[in-house]
């Protein structure tokens, strides 16, 4: 299976396994993550998700031997990446990237698309795809929306890799530790996630994307309505009145 789903607790674990390939994102790959995802947004008992891939890297970009096929072919491709990606966003639990190894191209847009990213030491990002003739076109647009223009203009037009440090100095991810620490680290990040309710990690996911899209007071005017709102919650009272007994 080029892509494994376990659960532990309230964690949700999915690993890219094509390892041979440094888990390239294949047709197949990219339609078994979208099901999974899809799975995953029905059950509440899970509140994270961890992203990561199986041999020591995260994923080399998209197959390229897709750019071989018809150019419908293509588009279905591309157009499954584009769900997987939609998928991500809209998934109501957190999704958080364990990078090592390569994340690049498709890679690098799965490790923008999530919601935290934590980096081993040895990772290296970029965005390749002008090396082939092919400028990184879908991934530039979540990498730019991570790291900024001119800095998402320089990966995609020299083709050229960042090392960990840079991405975190970037923005590309939160967090770089060493290799024998990574999973623990996200590990540690999740757990303290999942202390919380689902409800109210799911709106605050959903709320935080949509209001990037907005003007600033018509975020907080959004800000305002969901709050009012999820005051009514009676969950939300007994929280609050658990607090304010103590």
């Amino acid at each position: 299976m080029e892509v494994l789903f376990e659960k532990e607790e309230n964690i949700g674990y999915v690993t890219l396994n094509c390892p041979e390939k440094r888990n390239a994102l294949t047709s197949d790959m990219l339609k078994s993550l979208y099901e999974i995802f899809t799975e995953i947004s029905k059950d509440q008992s899970i509140k994270v998700v961890i992203l990561r891939g199986e041999g020591g890297n995260f994923c080399s970009g998209h197959d390229l031997s897709i750019f071989l096929e018809d150019p419908v072919e293509v588009r279905k491709h591309f157009e499954l990446c584009g769900m997987v990606m939609h998928a991500i966003r809209g998934l109501p639990q957190p999704v958080i990237a364990e990078v090592e190894g390569y994340a690049l191209a498709g890679g690098c847009q799965l490790v923008a698309a999530c919601d935290l990213a934590v980096s081993s030491e040895d990772a290296k990002f970029g965005l390749p795809g002008i090396r082939f003739g092919m400028f990184c076109f879908t991934p530039s647009v979540f990498v730019s929306r991570n790291i900024g223009v001119k800095r998402a203009f320089e990966l995609a037009i020299t083709g050229e890799m960042i090392d960990a440090r840079t991405a975190l100095e970037w923005g590309l991810v939160n967090r770089v530790v060493s290799k024998d620490r990574l999973r623990e680290e996200v590990r540690k990040i999740a757990r303290k996630i999942a202390r919380f309710s689902f409800e109210a990690i799911s709106a605050g996911k959903m709320f935080f994307y949509r209001q990037l899209e907005m003007s600033e007071f018509g975020a907080l005017a959004y800000g305002i309505d969901v709050i009012a709102l999820h005051s009514t919650s009676e969950f939300v009272k007994k929280r609050v009145e658990e607090f304010l007994r103590r």
